[in-house]
């Protein structure tokens, strides 16, 4: 072993570990990604037959979410949790019905080439998120919670750009699905 029992070098500094303003810069960067996810899903609701439904769906979490990566302690706000409660409840209550439509039609196996499964998953990707910010403001950003906002956050938007650059899927969609970006 070599330079074992050398002294250590003063003027070196010991490698650092990222620590929590580097954990807490992340988390806002994966809420910034996600409010644009959810505004730009909303931004293509345009037009769909139920557009105004689906605006507000996502135009809700747009918000809230963009208020997290501009403050992450808002999460600890009366206003900001009871919406982000009752938009998750209403957004479980509607993928509930969503999924037992499916179930029920048989289309269960092919989720992004039904309609009813492509908003079963905005609704579940909402509901998700939204409980994944609601303890920012007490607890400490890092862990599985970050890791699990990492991916999620990177999930819609590769998941959308596949789904755009694959013009075969979309062949069975609806015409105003089709027209969307």
């Amino acid at each position: 072993m070599e330079g074992a029992d050398r002294a250590p070098d003063p003027h070196m500094k010991p490698p650092t570990l990222p620590g929590p303003q580097y954990q807490l810069t992340l988390w806002r960067i994966c809420n910034l990604i996600m409010s644009m996810f959810f505004a730009l899903a909303a931004y293509v609701q345009v037009n769909d037959p139920d557009a105004e439904m689906w605006i507000v769906i996502y135009v809700i979490p747009a918000a809230l979410i963009l208020l997290v990566s501009i403050n992450p302690d808002i999460t600890g706000h009366v206003i900001w949790r009871t919406l982000s409660t009752l938009h998750c409840t209403g957004c479980m209550m509607g993928a509930s019905y969503l999924l037992m439509s499916l179930i029920l039609s048989g289309h269960i196996r092919s989720l992004l080439h039904e309609e009813e499964g492509r908003e079963l998953s905005g609704l579940l990707i909402i509901a998700l998120w939204m409980y994944l910010c609601k303890d920012t403001g007490r607890a400490p950003v890092g862990g599985w919670r970050l890791l699990v906002g990492v991916c999620i956050s990177v999930f819609p938007l590769v998941t959308w750009i596949y789904v755009y650059m694959n013009k075969e899927m979309r062949t069975s969609w609806p015409q105003h699905c089709k027209t969307v970006i």
